[in-house]
């Protein structure tokens, strides 16, 4: 009975320093650089008087993603982020490229046309 409980002691030692390396190993590397090497989600985005399409649209982003907007505007104006910090991004007549990072906290973050006060998209991050 003694050799069969110090046998069993060894094999559940073992296995728990296997697997407790081996998930340390993996979860480590591929975590890290799957966010790092993610591809930005891309947000078409049309400003045109006081209209902005998309207008409120729900859109699922991974936590650390990076969000373009691509940008067509009838004038210059602003694109405020409320994240956390928070992000001002300026955009120019015509088309505009801007990135929008450091969504690292998962939650709702309203992104909107500062000068018209109206809601482009809600990034649902995970």
């Amino acid at each position: 009975m003694r050799r069969t409980l110090a046998s069993l002691a060894v094999v559940v030692c073992a296995l728990t320093l296997t697997s407790a390396c081996g998930g340390d190993d993996g979860g480590s590397a591929s975590g890290g650089t799957s966010q790092q090497s993610e591809a930005p989600k891309t947000i078409t985005v049309t400003i045109n008087g006081n209209e902005v399409t998309p207008n409120g649209d729900r859109i699922e982003v991974d936590a650390g993603q990076d969000v373009e907007l691509d940008v067509t505007a009838d004038k210059p104006g602003e694109i405020h982020v409320h994240s956390t910090p928070e992000q001002e991004l300026p955009y120019k007549a015509g088309k505009s490229t801007l990135t929008i990072t450091t969504l690292d906290q998962p939650g709702t973050v309203d992104v909107e046309v500062h000068d018209l006060d109206k809601v482009i998209v809600q990034l649902e991050v995970h």
